[in-house]
């Protein structure tokens, strides 16, 4: 139908054109077409002939897209409805997909925070659990020993579920609320313990708060249930009063009763098993306590001798003393020996070796004198250099140990490792106590050194001065026994140094400018204060 109205169309467009053609012809074309009227007025009949036939096909043709029309408009109308419904399905079907997406983040996001909730409930409950093993007694070790190994063995297991392992840490979380309740009267269960001897004893055990009693099978130990230092077993520290371990049998028996308590909850014993004799703790600081002790030994007999010849030695009084010097100031040589023979000790043989070379030179009685000076000075500081070694040798013994501790300390941890303590107190004891009894034996070595220094020093500070009077008393003498010009060339001569020849001793051992009129006036002199002392180089 749609091709005939198209043809239809198609021959209306060709005889308007044709038309138009002849009517735009030029005069000679029109007396053509007048001559060719006929053929033209068939054509023309003809194609009214086909215009007709094409309009009645097209009026038919009209009549039949009219009654076609109708179905296809209610058709049409209701593919638009079905179209309508679809889109408002899909619509919905979108609206709806977006809710379930939004749903879903949601879902996802609540699933999430469920998940971080778990992890964090599972770590609480490791953390507790955790918590909840180190804080049981020793004697509660063996009662939750079980629950405790299960609930260790699910946190390894990574084929476990989460819900298995959170089942099991639930148990083991209900076991401890269980053993809180029991706790409050007092918990007793079996259990074994060790003996001070090593030996395994089973029993029972009754646990109040932090304190434990331990009762053998037999009831012949009874005692506290402590632990020990490197050992995952409770330790027994029995009662050794009658009393204590009748109470405590009972108690345990019976749960009630006087219950034998300990406040220092076992502390007391390691304290008592800590302490230990002299003579033990010298034995820790090994070896090298042997020259420590025999240096010390040896500066302590040698600072005793010091000290007793020290004190046994005699020293004349500022009486005698003024009175040999007034015997030299007057001449009299004989009253000098005298009185210097009845002094004792190196003053006297000083004074009077002094005496017997009176009325000879100067240089001759300072010589006499000086050799009993310095007898008596290598004597009184003979010794006392080993005292001082002692005191400086001491503390370099003590380092020597600690040296040798500490190597000793790191040879137990190459061996055994860090992980016990009490290996490596053998090291360290030595390390420590090596070092204490070097400072104890060089502290009171160098205080004894310092005084027999100090007094031995006296000693010869008391000798010097005394000579040095002797000597000034024995010049002043001297001088005024000779007439006018030779006293006063001797004088002159008196504050000349003297030389010394090189071989000689020292002469600065009677330095007069050691000692002050003072002194001087003390040892009874009645020389003038401005009269100058005879120096000797």
């Amino acid at each position: 139908m749609q091709n005939s109205i198209a043809i239809l169309v198609a021959s209306i467009f060709a005889c308007a054109a044709s038309s138009a053609v002849c009517a735009q012809s030029d005069a000679p074309a029109q007396a053509a077409s007048t001559e060719s009227k006929p053929a033209f007025d068939a054509a023309a009949d003809d194609i009214k002939r086909q215009l007709d036939d094409s309009i009645k096909e097209l009026a038919a043709l009209r009549d039949r897209v009219a009654a076609e029309r109708l179905p296809l408009v209610r058709q049409l109308g209701d593919i638009e409805q079905e179209v309508v419904k679809a889109r408002q399905e899909a619509q919905q079907a979108a609206r709806l997909l977006e809710t379930r997406t939004f749903d879903l983040s949601g879902l996802t996001r609540d699933i999430k925070a469920r998940e971080e909730e778990v992890a964090y409930l599972g770590n609480l409950l490791v953390e507790y659990l955790r918590n909840f093993e180190s804080g049981l007694h020793i004697t509660e070790l063996q009662r939750f020993r079980k629950e405790l190994e299960a609930a260790r063995l699910a946190a390894e297991n990574e084929e476990l579920s989460k819900a298995a392992l959170f089942r099991v840490q639930s148990e083991l979380l209900a076991t401890s609320i269980d053993r809180l309740h029991q706790s409050f009267g007092g918990a007793k269960f079996d259990g074994s313990a060790v003996g001070s001897d090593g030996t395994v004893l089973q029993g029972k055990f009754i646990l109040t708060g932090p304190a434990a009693l331990f009762r053998s099978a037999d009831g012949a130990m009874v005692g506290t249930a402590e632990q020990r230092l490197g050992s995952l077993e409770p330790s027994l520290t029995a009662f050794e009063s009658p009393e204590l371990v009748k109470a405590g049998g009972e108690f345990i028996a019976s749960g009630a009763g006087a219950m034998p308590f300990d406040p220092s909850l076992g502390m007391a014993h390691k304290i008592a098993q800590t302490e230990e004799t002299l003579f033990e703790h010298i034995q820790k600081g090994g070896p090298i306590m042997v020259p420590i002790f025999a240096l010390a030994g040896a500066a302590l007999l040698v600072a005793l001798y010091k000290w007793v010849t020290m004190f046994f030695v005699r020293m004349p009084s500022e009486r005698r003393v003024r009175e040999v010097l007034k015997a030299v100031a007057t001449g009299d040589k004989s009253a000098v020996v005298g009185l210097a023979g009845r002094m004792k000790g190196p003053m006297g043989r000083m004074l009077s070796s002094g005496a017997q070379a009176l009325g000879a030179p100067r240089e001759v009685i300072e010589e006499q004198m000086f050799e009993v000076m310095h007898r008596t000075q290598l004597r009184m500081q003979s010794m006392l250099p080993f005292v001082a070694i002692s005191a400086a040798a001491a503390p370099l013994l003590g380092l020597l140990g600690t040296v040798t501790g500490i190597m000793n300390t790191f040879s137990m941890i190459e061996i055994y490792g860090t992980g016990d303590v009490k290996t490596l107190s053998g090291g360290i004891s030595e390390a420590l106590i090596t070092t204490e009894y070097g400072l104890i034996v060089a502290i009171p070595s160098l205080l004894l050194h310092a005084y027999l220094s100090s007094k031995a020093r006296k000693i010869s500070n008391r000798m010097e001065t005394t000579g040095i009077a002797f000597l000034n008393e024995s010049m002043r003498r001297a001088i005024a026994a000779q007439p006018a010009p030779v006293a006063v060339a001797m004088a002159a001569a008196a504050t000349e140094p003297t030389r010394v020849e090189p071989n000689k001793i020292e002469a600065s051992k009677f330095d007069a400018s050691k000692v002050d009129a003072a002194k001087l006036e003390g040892a009874g002199t009645n020389a003038s204060k401005t009269e100058p002392p005879s120096p000797v180089a």
